[in-house]
């Protein structure tokens, strides 16, 4: 897929299906599920996406039913209290 013919969009793992494919449902109003992949750049870099994770991906123009991932979104609110510590 060309650089110029892509389109960019968002959207939200809902299932992980065998084989590095993902169904994942778009972030705009209709909510449209497509079939997804992960680029090599991810799969290169041992990039891990679950469900519910957000992702960036590139939709060619021709086939709106199937996508790239390209980016894995880091969470809006990470907050992980610290380990607490015995006290003796």
């Amino acid at each position: 897929m060309a650089e110029g013919n892509a389109i960019e969009v968002e959207g939200k793992v809902v299932a992980v299906l065998p084989g590095t494919m993902f169904k994942v449902q778009l972030a705009n109003a209709t909510g449209h599920i497509v079939l997804a992949h992960i680029s090599g750049k991810l799969r290169k870099n041992f990039i891990k996406i679950a469900a519910g994770d957000t992702v960036k991906m590139e939709m060619s123009p021709y086939d709106l039913d199937k996508a790239r991932i390209t980016f894995r979104m880091k969470e809006q609110n990470p907050f992980v209290p610290p380990p607490r510590r015995r006290q003796y």
